[in-house]
């Protein structure tokens, strides 16, 4: 069961890393500061490699990406990228900070995941991307809350300090405890 779950959160971060990358493409483009466009420049080419590390763990798995869910947030990326050119820059930045918090948690449940399908090789690598994606959270969110917009939108809780994730799995680990919460999948990813 372990393992299948993983598999299947594998292959949704795996088609959602290739969304957020064609996004942020558009969206780089679509900004002013050239600090800011450097900046989503060097998420944009994070993601990838994350795209990069998920691929040889489905193969470590005997997987594959679903090639469905590909094409579709190969979509819904280009369809984000289209909105930046010319919807501003705020609700790009929102919407990424909102999927970069949930990114965090999707890594951090796959960590656990590995672990207790008996995929500790894995473990490491995962906890440094959601480690990344709380870097990222917290780069959007931060330009996000800088707008005027922010006040009128609704907000999610701010993840916990980035030293909690590995502190979190290191108590998971000790447990002893092999339960992990079942995968849900995003209805965007339906």
């Amino acid at each position: 069961m372990h393992r299948s779950q993983l598999v299947l959160l594998l292959r949704l971060a795996y088609s959602g890393e290739l969304g957020a990358a064609r996004a942020y493409a558009g969206h780089r483009f679509s900004l002013r500061d050239r600090g800011q466009r450097a900046d989503i420049g060097r998420i944009l080419r994070e993601e990838l490699r994350h795209r990069h590390c998920i691929l040889r763990m489905l193969r470590a798995l005997g997987a594959t990406p679903d090639p469905w869910r590909e094409r579709k947030m190969d979509r819904v990326g280009r369809a984000i990228s289209l909105f930046c050119r010319v919807g501003g820059w705020f609700f790009p930045m929102y919407g990424a900070a909102l999927l970069e918090s949930q990114n965090i948690r999707e890594y951090e449940q796959a960590a656990r995941l590995a672990y207790a399908a008996g995929r500790g090789e894995m473990v490491e690598d995962l906890l440094e991307m959601a480690d990344v994606e709380w870097d990222h959270e917290r780069w959007f969110r931060t330009h996000a809350a800088s707008h005027w917009l922010w006040r009128w939108v609704p907000h999610w809780p701010e993840p916990p300090s980035r030293g909690t994730i590995r502190e979190s799995f290191t108590a998971f680990a000790a447990s002893g405890e092999k339960c992990v919460e079942p995968v849900r999948v995003p209805w965007l990813v339906r």
